[in-house]
């Protein structure tokens, strides 16, 4: 099937996928941390204090998704985004109307659980369950929505606090999602798509079906999680502190936010390679090269201070993000099968939100203390090398036999 006809035949599931990725920007941190000035200022909050606020309220959000993840193994997509659609809709007024730390606390934990949490965590496994010859294109198109909101969601909150209020922002972002994103997804979700047997055999057999409780005993599991969540570590972290790094560099927030474009062309670009090849090679090969974009983004921005390193680290940050989520979505229902990929994809999708939880709350901690900003992307940078090697080997250990016994 050619790029072109496998998008024309499922345009459908393709573009809810696509949308519900894009719509999940509203609690993403690069949407979120642009009211973190102001936060901090409105209630008199330290870089530490709203990074360990913003870390926890994550937290709570990673220890509640492995329960309310594993409902898509037992309910219709389009009812799980319904339920989530809504929740962050009432999660964006709240954050429209805090009036005390608890409430941020309490907005900071809705929208990453049903922004970040389970919007992606809904569009990337819906797409692995969809489509199982053609995973690896499906898979990258669902992840071109995060570069979508990337792009356009700075701009246009920078442009919407100018003119209502970062409170209005928010308001008007909730009416977004109820009145465009709701109506259009659950139209599109009306009909759920399951593979043909044609699609099924060009694939091949599937293998195994791992069960949660045994991919939790899977010391690879672990392993490669701590590797493909660093681009979730660093990269939530530097977004968070956004404002501290710009004030640090003297660059503007306007043309710091105006770089999330090359970001998300980064991301694009990334994922229509990644896709093809994954369906030619399979995610267990490419895993080993996920990290190498990261790892150069981290030396550019400890190394170089020119505002138009802003623009090559997003870039850079946008490849590896292309690259990191296609394959990601990919690689564990490619070895661990589909039957119960709500359920551990759920586990692996915390793991991440966790990841994306503690490194918000360490820089901001490490900033309070005076540690070097250059400082801490250098580690980074450094952390991004060591797993490398250890990815490889990991590769190497997710031999096809043992993944499909």
């Amino acid at each position: 099937m050619s790029y072109f006809s496998f998008l024309r035949d499922n345009a459908r599931w393709l573009s809810a996928s696509y949308l519900m990725a894009v719509f999940s920007g509203f609690g993403q941190t690069f949407f979120i941390s642009l009211s973190a000035g102001s936060l901090r200022a409105e209630f008199s909050l330290s870089h530490g204090d709203i990074g360990l606020l913003y870390m926890f309220a994550t937290l709570g959000s990673a220890l509640t998704l492995p329960y309310v993840g594993k409902s898509l193994d037992h309910f219709p997509v389009q009812r799980i985004a319904a339920v989530v659609m809504v929740g962050l809709a009432l999660f964006c007024v709240l954050m429209a109307n805090t009036t005390s730390v608890w409430m941020i606390f309490v907005a900071f934990y809705g929208l990453r659980l049903c922004g970040q949490g389970m919007m992606t965590h809904t569009a990337i496994t819906a797409s692995g369950r969809w489509f199982s010859a053609q995973r690896g294109r499906a898979v990258s198109i669902a992840t071109m929505g995060f570069p979508t909101a990337e792009a356009l969601f700075p701009i246009c909150f920078v442009a919407l606090s100018g003119l209502f209020g970062w409170r209005g922002a928010w308001t008007v972002s909730a009416l977004v999602l109820i009145v465009v994103s709701m109506p259009v997804i659950l139209t599109l979700l009306a009909k759920d798509r399951v593979p043909s047997a044609k699609e099924v055999a060009e694939k091949g057999p599937e293998g195994r079906q791992w069960t949660r409780p045994e991919v939790l005993r899977d010391p690879r599991f672990w392993l490669v999680s701590f590797g493909v969540n660093a681009p979730a570590f660093i990269g939530t972290a530097i977004f968070f502190h956004q404002v501290y790094l710009v004030e640090l560099r003297g660059w503007s927030l306007e043309v710091f936010a105006s770089a999330f474009v090359i970001m998300a062309l980064g991301v694009v670009c990334a994922a229509l390679v990644i896709g093809p090849l994954i369906d030619r090679y399979s995610a267990r090969q490419l895993l080993p090269f996920t990290l190498l974009p990261l790892t150069i983004a981290c030396a550019v921005l400890a190394f170089f201070h020119a505002p138009a390193a802003a623009f090559v680290f997003l870039g850079l940050v946008g490849i590896s993000n292309g690259f990191n989520g296609t394959l990601v979505g990919a690689l564990w229902p490619e070895v661990y099968g589909t039957t119960n990929m709500g359920a551990i994809r759920s586990v692996a999708f915390a793991f991440m939100v966790f990841a994306s939880a503690a490194g918000p709350g360490l820089m901001g901690w490490l900033i309070d203390l005076g540690i070097s900003f250059d400082l801490q992307i250098m580690a980074a940078g450094l952390y991004c090398i060591a797993f490398c090697g250890v990815l490889a080997i990991m590769a190497k250990a997710y031999r096809p036999e043992r993944a499909a016994i």
